[in-house]
C-alpha cells in the first residue's frame, strides 16, 4: 500500500510537471508581448501598400440626437483615442519626412468630436432644472 501511494506521487508530480511545461511552453510560443504604446499605432498597414483604404464619413448630428448620454460619452473617448493615433501616426510620418496618408482622416474625428459638443449643449440647455443645466455646461466645457 505504501509502495503504491508513493508511485501514485511521484507519477501524479511527474504529470503535473509535464503538463504546466506544456502550458508554459503553448502560452510563451502564442503569447506576444504587449506594448501599451501600440495602440497609438495602426496596426498591420504599412506605406506601401498598394491597395488605399477607404475609411468611414464623420458622424451626423441627427445621428447624434438619437444617442443616449453614456452612448455619447463613449463615442466622444473612442474619437479621442482615434485623434491621439492619428495625431501620434502623423507626428511619427513628419519625423521621418514622410506624408500622413490620410489626412481627412483627422478632420472627420474634430467634427464629429465638435457635434458631440454641440448636441450636448443642446441637451444642456433644453435642461428644465437651471442647476442641473449649469452643471451639464461646465461638463461639456471640460471635455
Amino acid at each position: 500500500m505504501l509502495l503504491r501511494t508513493l508511485a501514485g506521487r511521484r507519477l501524479f508530480a511527474a504529470a503535473r510537471s509535464e503538463t504546466s511545461a506544456a502550458s508554459a511552453a503553448a502560452f510563451s510560443s502564442t503569447s506576444t508581448t504587449y506594448n501599451p504604446l501600440e495602440q497609438f499605432f495602426e496596426a498591420g498597414r504599412s506605406p506601401e501598400d498598394d491597395k488605399p483604404v477607404v475609411y468611414g464619413r464623420s458622424w451626423k448630428a441627427s445621428e447624434l440626437r438619437l444617442k443616449s448620454w453614456d452612448d455619447l460619452q463613449k463615442l466622444w473617448y473612442v474619437l479621442l483615442k482615434e485623434k491621439n493615433m492619428l495625431m501620434t501616426q502623423r507626428q511619427m510620418l513628419r519625423s521621418q519626412n514622410l506624408n500622413f496618408p490620410n489626412p481627412e482622416r483627422v478632420s472627420k474625428v474634430r467634427k464629429s468630436m465638435c457635434r458631440i459638443k454641440h448636441v450636448l449643449t443642446e441637451r444642456a440647455i433644453e435642461e428644465p432644472d437651471a442647476r442641473r443645466s449649469a452643471e451639464m455646461k461646465r461638463m461639456i466645457n471640460a471635455l
